[in-house]
């Protein structure tokens, strides 16, 4: 060291503190890391989706979940645009005809 029995203890105290607090830097990027990577991973799961496990049921992933949509969307679709008279659009317009027919016949 110095050769300063004084001035050594306040190295030796200085390179201890200077130790201790690069590990507790490390240990709290460390521990910033890891949360950081836990919520990478919640995400990856959400979009892949989660098999079933017991009490838990099955998490369908993004894929599986815009499949679903474009089902119900096309279901959707068909039931508000004209189409072979079978939509909901179609069964309107034929109960708006019969009214507007039995409402001209009522102010005649």
């Amino acid at each position: 060291m110095v050769g300063n029995p004084t001035l050594d203890i306040f190295v030796v105290a200085g390179i201890v503190a200077a130790g201790l607090g690069l590990v507790t830097v490390l240990a709290r990027g460390s521990r910033w890391l890891w949360k950081l990577f836990q919520s990478l991973d919640d995400f990856l799961d959400d979009l892949r989706g989660a098999p079933a496990r017991p009490g838990v049921p099955e998490r369908p992933g993004v894929m599986e979940r815009l499949a679903r949509l474009e089902t119900g969307l096309t279901t959707i679709t068909h039931e508000v645009t004209t189409n072979d008279g079978s939509s909901l659009k179609d069964a309107v317009r034929r109960v708006e005809q019969k009214l507007d027919t039995h409402m001209d016949g009522l102010e005649d």
